[in-house]
């Protein structure tokens, strides 16, 4: 496959909202991306050090969906990306990524067009989970891998931000946060088997202060949960 046939739509972007309050996300880009190196600083290294567990097993090429501003895929070497909010996509592009507006669940992509996709703290923002998921399967490759970066419902962090979301969050009011046995389902119906799992970021809210070493496997208490699955052949959508 040519970079010009990677880099080439399938056929016209289309504009809308494919993560709830996208409108939000382009009236506080600013605010959002000056959290990777202010506040969030080393919970991000922290995320991206465990990403490294995996990365080097993923076929490529690599699209991010929810791209944002770019800096899980710069950091991670992902190469292309869509998002629905174009500020974040000008300073994604700004990081050297090649980026397309556009919804997780739109048809942007020919069939079979990468090897590995992620979705970085991704789904709990999209109108439908598994729209999106099986978009997914649709665009990747044979032997292809979905790569999963969330914050889970049940653990600590993930009741931290259900309480900022009751509380009318900037950010968090608009997301929905799954139980991992939720996600396990919506891979399963999508037509995914889950292959590894990466468990980080076992300090509490409010607390972090070094750098963790992540785990193998999935651990309740882990704020940040890493997951890689894999084509179940025998489930076909098209």
């Amino acid at each position: 496959m040519s970079n010009q046939e990677l880099s080439s739509p399938k056929s016209k972007l289309t504009t809308g909202t494919s993560y709830t309050g996208t409108a939000l996300f382009d009236s506080l880009a600013l605010a959002y991306d000056s959290w990777f190196e202010e506040a969030g600083k080393v919970i991000f290294n922290i995320e991206v050090q465990a990403f490294q567990e995996v990365l080097t097993s993923l076929p490529k090429p690599w699209l991010e969906v929810g791209v944002g501003s770019g800096r899980f895929a710069k950091a991670l070497g992902i190469e292309t990306g869509i998002d629905p909010s174009i500020k974040l996509l000008e300073m994604a592009r700004r990081r050297g990524i090649t980026v397309f507006p556009g919804k997780g669940e739109q048809q942007i992509f020919n069939t079979a067009s990468f090897g590995t996709v992620f979705l970085i703290v991704t789904l709990c923002f999209v109108n439908s989970a598994s729209d999106v998921l099986k978009e997914v399967r649709r665009i990747l490759a044979p032997s292809g891998k979905i790569v999963l970066g969330l914050v889970l419902k049940e653990n600590p962090w993930g009741k931290f931000y259900e309480q900022k979301k009751r509380q009318g969050h900037r950010f968090y009011k608009y997301a929905t946060f799954y139980r991992y046995d939720e996600v396990v389902t919506l891979l399963e119906e999508a037509g995914f088997l889950i292959e590894e799992v990466i468990s980080t970021l076992f300090q509490e809210p409010g607390k972090v202060e070094q750098i963790e070493l992540p785990q193998k496997g999935f651990a309740p208490n882990a704020g940040f949960i890493i997951i890689v699955a894999g084509e179940n052949s025998s489930v076909k959508f098209y």
